[in-house]
Formats: structure tokens, sequence, C-alpha cells
């Protein structure tokens, strides 16, 4: 469970494995139940609006505001053993629009559980635990569970 640090809001997230979870946000104006399937992220926001994204040729789904999704590149290519900076192209899926885009987003290895992770202008700095999975989220996102 993340808790947001820029504005309210917080997301819980239930993890099969990389390619089955589902979780719900829960922003100042919105609810959002999502389930990803490998391959198709479903999405229902206020309990009346249904969207199926499917990835396409993109790597991964990155859902705004979802830590879970940062963890999956990080996973899949062990970044957290170091190596060189990665670059992926993310079905990026914005909320409350629930519209999707393709997202260029770099993955850059630091260290003790850091990487530095950039897309367009923003960038900014995420702490991952030992299994993967993202505990901080400078200045968005702080995990409490």
């Amino acid at each position: 469970m993340w808790q947001r640090l820029d504005r309210p809001g917080m997301e819980i997230t239930y993890v099969d494995d990389l390619d089955h979870a589902a979780g719900t946000q829960i922003g100042t104006d919105y609810e959002l139940r999502w389930r990803l399937d490998h391959t198709r992220l479903e999405l229902e926001l206020n309990r009346r609006e249904l969207v199926s994204v499917e990835l396409g040729e993109a790597d991964f789904f990155d859902l705004y505001a979802s830590p879970f999704f940062n963890s999956l590149p990080v996973l899949r290519d062990g970044l957290l053993m170091g190596g060189p900076a990665r670059d992926y192209v993310m079905r990026f899926i914005h909320v409350p629009s629930l519209t999707s885009e393709p997202s260029n987003q770099r993955y850059e290895p630091r260290g003790a559980g850091l990487i530095h992770y950039s897309s367009g202008t923003f960038a900014t700095d995420i702490e991952f635990d030992s299994d993967g999975f993202v505990t901080v989220y400078h200045g968005s996102l702080v995990r409490v569970i």
C-alpha cells in the first residue's frame, strides 16, 4: 500500500506474479480499480466506466500514480543488480481520463536499491526493497505497508 505525498491519495495492490496483479487507487475525485492480465489492463473508474487497454508494441504498462508498474522493468531486467541505463516504451494510462499513449522512459541503476527514473523533462529517484517493489518514489509516493 502506498500513500501519495504530492496530493491526497493512495493505492493498494495485490500481486500474484508480474503478469497478474490488481489494485485500487483512490484520489480526491476518483476511485480506480485495475487488473493486469499479462498484455491487457482492465480499468474501472468510479464503479461505472470500464476500459480495456492492450499493451501492443510497448514494453510495459505504466498507470498514473501506481508504483507497482515501476517494478515491472526493474524485476524483469534485474536492474537492482546494476548495469547500464535501460530505455523502454511504456503504454502510459492517464487517470482519470483513462486515455493512453506511448511514453519513452529511462531507468538508470544507481546501486543500493536506487533507480534514477526519467521521462521527457521529468526525473526523480525511486527506491526499491530487495524484492523489487517501490518503497519511495521521491516527491510522489511512499510505501506504508
